[in-house]
């Protein structure tokens, strides 16, 4: 009659030895600059993940087409970042050494880099494709190396020159938006010059980190640090869809605080990207 009580996200409830994708949860927010409480939003997403239908108008594609395990949330450490991180790093490791493809939720944006840390040894051409609104960019905030304003500029010092395309940025300091277009491939404020980058990064191993606040606030502002004239969801969406061309071989989706929208929307809205996101890379056979 009864049976183990394992909230999943819907549709993510292959075995580990058969799925293709990953996903887990990484609860962690003690860099946060602003508001804190990224904490909450993998178990927020997978509650009220069961709001959607496990198929996609926009796709024509179904959960059960793919093969996704959902592992949970990690157990990680509020009060050493680096030993945080060193879990997430841990968790990858055992992931894509299975052949298998993680999926991270965040928690803040510094997660990334636990994930990039151990990918990057299986993949030493990686290239990130990198939405936001911010930059992340900054070498240290407030005299802290690890922090979710550094995430990106300390992926920049494993990936190198010219493997980082940034779209989306409407907020940093001056000297930021001066490395990014030095350093990194930037398209700030839109996702304008997208086809291009995809066409150019076939074949490439690809890492997709996701900062919802990329979108605009006014359709998402449950997030710590909302930056008004971001992204529609339709334009995400369909760059979603793009990507999904490309060898994804790790992806994240992070920044949700559902504490600051009591009306759900924000949560919904990531829920949804997540669902479009799995089916997007998830029936590229190629990818595996």
């Amino acid at each position: 009659m009864w049976n183990k009580n394992v909230e999943t996200f819907i549709g993510c409830d292959s075995d580990y030895v058969d799925a293709d994708i990953i996903m887990f949860g990484a609860p962690f927010d003690s860099t946060t600059s602003y508001r804190p409480g990224t904490r909450f939003a993998s178990k927020a997403i997978r509650s009220e993940s069961f709001g959607l239908e496990t198929y996609s108008p926009y796709q024509d594609r179904d959960m059960s087409e793919i093969k996704v395990f959902d592992g949970g949330d990690l157990e990680l450490c509020f009060g050493d970042t680096q030993v945080a991180l060193s879990a997430i790093s841990e968790a990858v490791q055992k992931i894509i050494n299975s052949n298998k493809r993680p999926f991270m939720i965040g928690g803040e944006h510094l997660v990334t880099l636990g994930a990039v840390r151990e990918t990057i040894k299986k993949y030493p051409d990686l290239h990130i494709i990198h939405f936001d609104a911010h930059t992340d960019l900054r070498d240290d905030y407030l005299g802290a190396k690890l922090s979710h304003a550094t995430v990106i500029r300390r992926c920049y010092d494993l990936v190198g020159e010219g493997k980082i395309f940034q779209f989306g940025m409407r907020s940093g300091e001056k000297c930021e938006f001066l490395f990014a277009r030095e350093h990194n491939i930037f398209h700030p404020f839109n996702l304008n010059g997208l086809d291009k980058v995809v066409a150019q990064l076939q074949g490439k191993p690809v890492y997709f980190t996701l900062d919802l606040d990329v979108l605009d606030p006014s359709i998402f502002p449950g997030t710590g640090t909302p930056e008004a004239g971001g992204i529609t969801f339709m334009e995400l969406l369909n760059a979603i869809i793009n990507i999904g061309q490309l060898n994804i071989v790790g992806c994240d989706v992070n920044e949700l605080a559902p504490i600051y929208d009591q009306s759900g929307s924000s949560t919904a809205v990531a829920c949804k990207v997540v669902r479009e996101l799995l089916l997007s890379i998830g029936n590229r056979k190629e990818n595996i």
